[in-house]
C-alpha cells in the first residue's frame, strides 16, 4: 500500500512536546472500573503491546456489527411478527461489548505498566473510539428495530448524530483547554449496553417495544443536551475565565466544528432529497458511511489537538461527497443504491489509508513498532 505523510512536520514537532492530561470524575469509572482494570492488567504478559490490546477491543465491536448485520441487516428482525435474532447472538454481543470496553480501559494501564506510553498510543486509542461510535449505535439499534414497535430509521439517523457530536465535544474541549474531560456517559453507556444485550437474550426483544424505547431515546438525547453539552461549554468557559484558553478568537475556538457540521448538512440533504428514499432502502450502509466519514474528520481534529496545531477548516473528503450528494439530488445518477455502496467503500478505504499512514508515520518518528514492544533496528 502506498502511504502518504498526512502528519506535517509542525505536527510531528508538536507530538514531541505532547503531555497527556485528562480528568475523569465519573464515580462508576473511578470507584468500580479502574480498580477492576488495575486488577486485570496484572494478568497480561509484559510483552503484549498496548496498541494490540486497543485494536483487539475495537475488532470485538466490528465483530458485533458484522454479526448483527448477518442476522438483521435491515433492522427489521426485532419488529413484531418477524423472526427475531437468536438469544445466543445477544449473549455473544453482550460479552463482546464488555470485552471491548474492558480492553479499552486496560490498554493505557498496560502502556504505563510496560513503560511504553507514547502519543501514538493515545491517538490510536481515540481514533478507533471515534470509529467505534457507529458500530455501537448500529448494533444497539437491532435490539429495538424499525417499524411501529421500534424507532424509525430517520429518528435513528438523528440519534446517531447526537452520539457523534457528543463524542467530538470532548476533543473540542481538549483542543481549547488542553485537558481531556472524560465524559460520564461513556462508562455508563457501555455497562448499560452490555447488560441490555444479556437481558434481551433472556426476556426477548418484545420487552423493549414502545413506550420503553421512547424512554431510552429520550435518555440518550437528554443526556447529551442536558449533561454532555453544558459540561463541555462550562469547561471551556472556565478555561476562558482563568485565562488558560488556547484559542482566544471565537472563530478559532469553534473551527473544529466546521467540517462535522458540513458533513451533517451534506448527509442530511441526501436523506431528505433522496429520490429513492435511500435511508429506508439501505439504513445500515448509510449509517456506516456517515460514521466512517465522521471518524475521519474527528481523527484529524485529534491530531491537531494533540500536536497543539491549528485545526484545518475543511476536510478534503467533503469535496467528493458534495459531488456525490449533488449528483443524487439532481438526478444525474439514477442507481442511488449502487452509488451509496461505491461511496461507502471509498470512504472506508480512504479512512483506513489515513489510519495506516498516520500510524506508520508516527511509528517511524518515535522509532517504535505500533504492535510490538520490540525496538526497530536502525542498522
Amino acid at each position: 500500500m502506498a502511504l502518504y505523510e498526512y502528519v506535517t512536520k509542525e505536527q510531528l514537532a508538536g507530538f514531541d512536546r505532547y503531555k497527556y492530561s485528562a480528568v475523569d470524575t465519573n464515580p462508576l469509572s473511578v470507584y468500580v472500573m479502574h480498580p477492576f482494570w488495575n486488577f486485570l492488567v496484572k494478568f497480561l504478559p509484559t510483552w503484549l503491546a498496548p496498541n494490540l490490546i486497543t485494536f483487539t477491543g475495537f475488532m470485538f465491536l466490528v465483530l458485533n456489527f458484522l454479526m448483527l448485520a448477518f442476522w438483521d441487516f435491515d433492522f427489521t428482525a426485532s419488529s413484531a411478527g418477524n423472526q427475531h435474532v437468536p438469544s445466543r447472538v445477544w449473549v455473544a454481543a453482550g460479552i463482546f461489548n464488555f470485552l471491548a470496553y474492558t480492553l479499552d480501559g486496560v490498554d493505557g494501564k498496560q502502556a504505563r505498566r510496560t513503560n511504553s506510553s507514547t502519543p501514538l498510543g493515545e491517538l490510536f486509542d481515540h481514533g478507533l473510539d471515534s470509529w467505534a461510535c457507529i458500530f455501537f449505535v448500529a448494533t444497539v439499534y437491532s435490539i429495538f428495530g424499525r417499524g411501529e414497535s421500534g424507532v424509525s430509521v430517520g429518528v435513528l439517523y438523528y440519534i446517531l448524530w447526537v452520539v457523534l457530536f457528543s463524542f467530538i465535544l470532548s476533543h473540542w474541549e481538549k483542543y481549547n483547554t488542553g485537558i481531556l474531560f472524560l465524559p460520564w456517559g461513556y462508562d455508563m453507556s457501555q455497562v448499560t449496553i452490555s447488560l441490555v444485550y444479556l437481558v434481551t437474550a433472556v426476556v426477548g426483544v418484545e420487552t423493549w417495544y414502545q413506550p420503553v424505547i421512547f424512554t431510552f431515546t429520550f435518555m440518550i438525547i437528554s443526556c447529551s443536551f442536558a449533561v454532555t453539552l453544558p459540561m463541555s461549554l462550562y469547561n471551556v468557559w472556565k478555561a476562558y475565565r482563568n485565562n488558560t484558553l488556547k484559542h482566544s478568537s471565537l472563530y478559532e475556538a469553534f473551527l473544529p466544528f466546521l467540517s462535522p457540521v458540513l458533513l451533517f448538512v451534506l448527509s442530511t440533504i441526501w436523506v431528505v432529497f433522496s429520490p429513492s428514499n435511500i435511508l429506508e432502502l439501505q439504513p445500515r450502509i448509510y449509517y456506516l458511511m456517515v460514521g466512517t466519514a465522521f471518524a475521519n474528520v474527528t481523527c484529524k481534529l485529534i491530531v491537531c489537538q494533540m500536536s497543539n496545531t491549528r485545526c484545518q477548516p475543511l476536510t478534503w473528503l467533503l469535496l467528493p461527497m458534495s459531488l456525490v450528494v449533488g449528483s443524487v439530488v439532481t438526478g444525474v445518477v439514477t442507481n442511488e443504491t449502487l452509488l451509496l455502496y461505491l461511496w461507502t467503500a471509498a470512504v472506508i478505504l480512504a479512512h483506513i489509508h489515513y489510519g495506516i499512514s498516520v500510524v506508520q508515520q508516527l511509528s517511524d518518528h518515535f522509532n517504535i513498532f505500533a504492535f510490538s514492544l520490540k525496538k526497530p533496528n536502525r542498522d
